[in-house]
């Protein structure tokens, strides 16, 4: 049975906070008590969001949302749900359902409505805001999944990281402000290294946390040489590089295969291009995944899966956004 919605404390306790700020804890409070997590929850109150800001508030929940007999919400479904997702640049399927079927959808929709006219009467409902609100927590429900190693026999061991890091780069560009490209390569290179090093001791450090403060001269330091791990191997980099040799150093930078030549200009433009190592990332993992499996075929997804498992390893102490992980199942 449906909970019956109720006007969180925020539209009580916060009468001289800005509108904004009162409206996303007054949001947060009915999702979190009306346990609205679940993907087809979602899509049914963003697709009521949408109806809320088309329609305007007050609503008439009573008349207007059903098909004939009670049975389903009208227009609710994957295609109208992706549509708004779209007017965000989100292209990823929420739900096949659209929460159409999704259990409870129509109580769901009904309190929530609800709901928007007691917002309506308090003062704190611009519906705009609701629905770009509700299209977050669509966001937030996409990346606490795991990335999907995808392998398949016969595919090469390049394709399979390469499809990990085109993961990466899709849910970058949807705007959810992780640089998953970036942290996700440093921790498959620095699971790389504890594989094919396993009696050198050297430290992992979180993708965010600066080379400056923690005095480190790269994001890996390893014998005499610094490695730096970059997507965007520019000016900064190269002059970390300029750094490592003044200190007696070798630097190294490994970096996507597309960026190689931007590492390869901006090192002759610093004068250092003779003195520093630049590496595509995708060959130094694979050239190692070939030797730690004695290069036999029946060793590739053995040694794939052992990169994994030692890079969720990394990512579990290191990082506190758990989407980062790589599933292999």
């Amino acid at each position: 049975m449906a909970r019956a919605p109720r006007t969180p404390p925020a539209l009580e306790l916060l009468p001289g906070k800005l509108p904004g700020m009162s409206l996303a804890t007054a949001l947060l409070t009915y999702k979190v008590d009306n346990g609205l997590t679940g993907k087809g929850q979602i899509a049914t109150m963003i697709y009521a969001s949408r109806l809320a800001r088309r329609v305007g508030l007050p609503f008439d929940v009573e008349g207007g949302i059903t098909t004939e007999g009670e049975g389903q919400i009208k227009g609710l479904g994957k295609g109208p749900v992706q549509a708004i997702l779209a007017d965000y640049g989100i292209t990823r399927v929420l739900a096949e359902e659209g929460g159409r079927t999704s259990r409870g959808s129509l109580g769901n929709i009904r309190n929530f409505l609800n709901f928007l006219n007691e917002l309506h009467l308090a003062g704190e409902a611009d519906t705009s805001a609701i629905e770009a609100w509700w299209v977050e927590q669509a966001k937030h429900f996409f990346n606490a999944k795991p990335f999907a190693l995808r392998f398949e026999t016969g595919k090469s061991l390049r394709s399979v990281l390469r499809d990990l890091l085109a993961q990466a780069r899709k849910r970058q560009d949807e705007g959810a402000g992780t640089m998953f490209v970036g942290a996700m390569l440093q921790h498959l290179i620095g699971a790389k290294l504890t594989l094919a090093l396993p009696d050198v001791v050297f430290e992992h450090n979180g993708f965010s946390v600066a080379d400056g403060p923690t005095g480190r001269s790269g994001d890996f330091e390893i014998g005499n040489a610094s490695l730096h791990v970059t997507t965007t191997p520019g000016e900064a980099v190269v002059r970390k590089c300029a750094a490592n040799l003044s200190a007696g150093r070798h630097p190294i930078i490994v970096t996507v295969h597309d960026m190689l030549p931007a590492a390869d200009a901006f090192a002759t433009a610093q004068g250092i291009a003779d003195r520093l190592d630049v590496l595509d990332a995708e060959q130094f993992l694979v050239a190692n995944l070939y030797e730690l499996g004695g290069f036999r075929s029946d060793q590739r997804r053995v040694t794939i899966e052992t990169l994994i498992d030692k890079y969720n390893e990394i990512v579990a102490v290191q990082e506190t956004d758990p989407s980062l992980r790589i599933s292999r199942d």
